[in-house]
């Protein structure tokens, strides 16, 4: 078959049934990207004779004789397409996974904003919140972001992401084609696997190695990754002979190519012996439910394994029956979130290899490469010099990649094959076999006096960890600890337990808990302000944390590592209540819409407890330019962007002369990793104080040799310098969202007319940056309050592709005005604090409140579908009717009603 792509002319034979995307990138063509293979995302859209189509689902044979186009051949970085230097300049994309697809998507169509939700239709991004690649395709940038070389790789899709590699392709990529991984799941929630039967599946050509239980190592450990591993129980293993959700590993094919590899994985035998299983964390409280781990010893650090408690916190301070007594208002609900898929569009993978040393190396999509290396070393018995992990640029984290889900089983096969080795997840795994955000059950008694300060605070959290404890103690002290800690209340209770079901693990999402606490606390204090007769920013005002209190939280003691280096929270009440109240009376409702209006607040640490490590290194170079070397990766979160910027405020120079380098356990001694919302206040740090020593020793050498010439100083030996930093100093950055909403109570529907998010994160170093972390947290939180649910039957995850878990498409997000407070934290690089997932936290109880506003219903539940929207003001309307209604879910006329 001959056909075009980007020009070029070539003869290639498909293989029967073979989609266009695997075709090409086959081939080397590395700009179209695989995100759902089920036509849904459109990060692999190609031209075909300049029709846009999605190559995952187009089939290979059809373009026999036509042509195709990728983004790289729309335009290169030297000339690239009006579209593509247009995205660069409004900043249009974040992780940048999804913008080739986009840009080839816009590429031969001028739009007008409203043409836009057509438009991009069928292409999906998970990082911007659309508003830059709006701007982007109407060219209507006000601001233009600086022109980067990165920025143009991206849009002309030449930048690497982890698959996008070609065999001997230096020391980063492996040196011979690897064999394909592929994995059998366990069809039961719990069940001991009796026998499996490798013969038929090894006797498939091209098959080279079967791996089951009998093959994986004798260690315990944690998919979770933190500077500590003993944050986290030891109740996994690489294959297990008890499987205990289903979509666990069972097998593993290893083979020539990846359609062998899976005839494998059909052909193997398993015999299944079932176990009594539980899905509701409740009834695995129970004496009677069935010990999940109750296999484990103490040392695998489980709370409770008879009661199938993961973790648990409890605390008091005060008394909170006391204040509930002496309270003219009291409020007490029971708030409930689902579990929800993080959705980054590049799904995990890894590629494995020997190199010529023999040193095992993994190229892998993770936000922690040192935390893989160091628990790889403890799994297989290595020392930390005969293993290296590096990451390419990550398309997409949000927590998921804060955990170790392909890198071990690549490692084992390597080892056992001596051959390179690559594993990459359907978009099916991430929903079945990949971690989830935790279900929670939220409790909330709150009570306050006449003048509206609270006089008690009581919260008592049941979360859903699923199979596996992977963070669920770190998401239920956080939760429970920051948004306990923003309220000054002299009476307060913690109660916390993380239980073990037979459902699919839940791990690190944005937020890590804050924002399913924050859902109960925000909604019972709204309605509690309500009750008081206050509006709720007003109630905030008179009860948040100020400059000088005790940070009380989850434990219920002060928090002593945890300070206000900066606080703009009272200009972020401010800032959204002014913003808000613009043009509110603009906004009559159509015929049969209700408006509400509502807000919360939120507050998070700006790096996470018990250390968070860094290391980086800068180097003159003789060109006169600067090498930063840096241990964190980047996912979209732009901290290479700011470690640019905060590398060229430290030496005195332009930003174009720093080329950083990241992510790679070759580069520099330690970092802990991108998450926690550390990427600028300890790794930006710590690149800072690096080139600060960095130009000291350069102006020394100078006033010594009487030169600034680059080679004159360097005749003397390189300049470089190196700095180190614990993150043991931690502050935190403070958010308010508010909306204006119509609901239209026959159908369910919420539409969002006004969207205001105000932050508090201290010296803003890239504006631009900045407001698209807000905007993409902002619009990532809005899925999960309205419509983002994964189901799940019996254990068995039945919501399994994008088509039918709706993320926020363009046409779903509003436009949202952000703002920032005038701060300068004490203990960021350059007075910085990072907002990478504190913007998520506050949206859904800002938005519930505004629903209940609307309609005089408090939801209870997320997310709010339009069809449980319904059924709940239907459930309201009876209630009324039979006068039935519960003093814990009040059906009070809206305090800010219009029309």
């Amino acid at each position: 078959m001959k056909f075009e792509v980007d020009g070029v002319a070539i003869e290639i034979r498909p293989r029967p049934g073979q989609c266009l995307r695997t075709l090409l990138r086959e081939h080397g063509r590395f700009a179209v990207k695989k995100g759902c293979d089920s036509g849904d995302c459109g990060a692999c859209t190609v031209l075909v004779d300049g029709q846009a189509v999605h190559s995952c689902v187009f089939p290979a044979h059809r373009v026999s004789g036509r042509s195709v186009t990728t983004a790289a051949g729309l335009g290169t970085a030297d000339d690239p397409h009006p579209v593509q230097r247009r995205f660069v300049t409004a900043g249009g994309f974040q992780c940048g996974f999804c913008t080739a697809g986009m840009v080839v998507t816009a590429c031969d169509r001028g739009a007008k904003p409203e043409e836009l939700p057509e438009l991009l239709k069928g292409n999906l991004c998970r990082c911007t919140g659309y508003r830059a690649i709006g701007e982007a395709l109407t060219d209507s940038v006000s601001e233009p972001a600086t022109v980067t070389p990165v920025g143009m790789r991206v849009v002309t899709g030449t930048e690497p992401f982890t698959m996008d590699f070609a065999p001997s392709e230096g020391d980063a990529a492996p040196p011979s084609a690897p064999l394909h991984l592929a994995v059998l799941t366990s069809p039961h929630p719990h069940a001991r696997i009796v026998s499996i039967d490798t013969a038929a599946a090894e006797a498939i050509p091209g098959v080279r190695a079967v791996l089951t239980h009998a093959d994986s190592p004798d260690v315990a450990y944690s998919t979770a990754r933190h500077e500590q591993r003993t944050d986290d129980p030891d109740d996994t293993v690489v294959l297990d002979r008890i499987v205990r959700f289903a979509g666990q590993r069972v097998a593993a094919v290893v083979a020539d190519s990846l359609e062998a590899a899976r005839a494998g994985c059909r052909a193997l035998r398993v015999e299944y012996r079932p176990l009594p299983a539980v899905f509701e964390p409740a009834a695995a409280l129970a004496p009677d439910a069935p010990k999940l781990h109750g296999d484990k010893p103490d040392s695998a650090r489980i709370a409770d394994r008879e009661r199938n408690v993961v973790a648990e916190v409890h605390g008091r301070f005060g008394d909170v029956d006391a204040g509930i007594a002496a309270a003219a208002a009291v409020v007490h609900g029971v708030w409930h979130t689902p579990r929800a898929q993080h959705v980054h569009l590049e799904t995990h993978g890894s590629v494995g290899w020997l190199d010529a040393s023999g040193r095992l190396v993994i190229r892998t999509s993770t936000q922690v490469p040192f935390l893989v290396r160091d628990e790889l070393c403890h799994l297989f018995g290595l020392p930390r010099e005969r293993v290296r992990v590096l990451a390419a640029r990550v398309g997409g984290g949000f927590g998921a990649k804060q955990e170790m889900l392909s890198e071990d089983l690549v490692a084992l096969a390597v080892l056992r094959t001596g051959r390179p080795v690559a594993y990459e997840f359907t978009r099916s795994d991430e929903f079945t076999s990949a971690t989830c955000r935790h279900p929670m059950r939220i409790e909330v008694t709150a009570a306050a006096d006449a003048s509206g300060r609270l006089t008690a605070l009581a919260v008592d959290v049941l979360a859903d960890a699923g199979a596996y404890g992977n963070h669920s103690g770190g998401v239920l002290f956080h939760g429970v600890n920051e948004s306990v800690a923003l309220y000054r209340c002299p009476n307060k209770r913690v109660d916390g337990r993380a239980v073990y079901t037979n459902n699919v693990p839940s791990g690190a999402f944005r937020g890590y808990g804050l924002g399913q606490v924050g859902f109960g606390i925000e909604s019972a204090l709204d309605e509690l302000a309500r009750r008081i007769g206050l509006s709720p920013f007003e109630f905030r005002r008179r009860n948040v944390i100020v400059p000088g209190d005790a940070l009380i939280g989850g434990p219920c003691v002060e928090d002593d590592d945890l300070e206000i280096g900066s606080y703009g929270l009272d200009q972020c009440l401010d800032l959204a209540e002014r913003a808000l109240a613009r043009d509110r009376g603009r906004d009559r409702p159509e015929a049969g819409w209700r408006i509400g209006e509502g807000m919360a607040a939120a507050m998070i640490a700006t790096v996470p407890p018990r250390g968070h490590h860094a290391t980086a290194e800068a180097e003159l170079l003789v060109d006169g330019s600067f090498e930063i070397r840096v241990g964190t990766a980047e996912f979209g979160n732009g901290t290479t962007t700011v470690h640019a910027r905060l590398a060229a405020a430290a030496l005195g120079v332009e930003p174009t002369r720093i080329r950083v380098r990241h992510a790679d356990t070759d580069l520099v001694g330690h970092d802990t990793g991108a998450f926690g919302s550390t990427g600028i206040v300890v790794a930006g740090r710590v690149v800072y104080l690096a080139c600060v020593r960095l130009r000291e020793l350069i102006d020394g050498r100078a006033g010594v040799l009487g030169t600034t010439d680059t080679r004159k100083l360097l005749s003397a030996g390189p300049l470089r310098a190196s700095a180190d930093y614990d993150g043991g100093q931690r502050s935190v950055a403070f958010d308010v969202q508010a909306f204006r909403v119509a609901v239209h109570p026959e159908t369910g529907r919420v539409r969002v007319l006004r969207s205001v998010h105000a932050a508090d994160a201290g010296t803003v170093l890239d504006e631009r940056q900045c407001r698209g972390q807000v905007e993409g947290g902002v619009a990532q939180a809005l899925g999960g309050a309205l419509y983002e649910d994964m189901r799940v039957e019996n254990g068995v995850v039945v919501t399994r592709t994008l088509r039918h878990y709706h993320i926020p498409r363009y046409s779903d997000v509003p436009r949202t005005e952000v703002y920032f407070a005038d701060t300068a934290d004490a203990f960021g690089p350059l007075g910085a604090k990072s907002m990478s997932e504190s913007p998520y936290n506050p949206v859904a109880p800002a938005l519930a409140n505004a629903v209940r506003d609307a309609v005089g219903v408090r939801p209870y539940a997320l997310p709010l579908t339009a069809d449980r929207l319904w059924a709940l003001l239907r459930q309201a309307n009876s209630a009324r009717t039979n006068g039935t209604e519960s003093a814990s879910e009040p059906f009070t006329a809206p305090l800010w009603s219009v029309g």
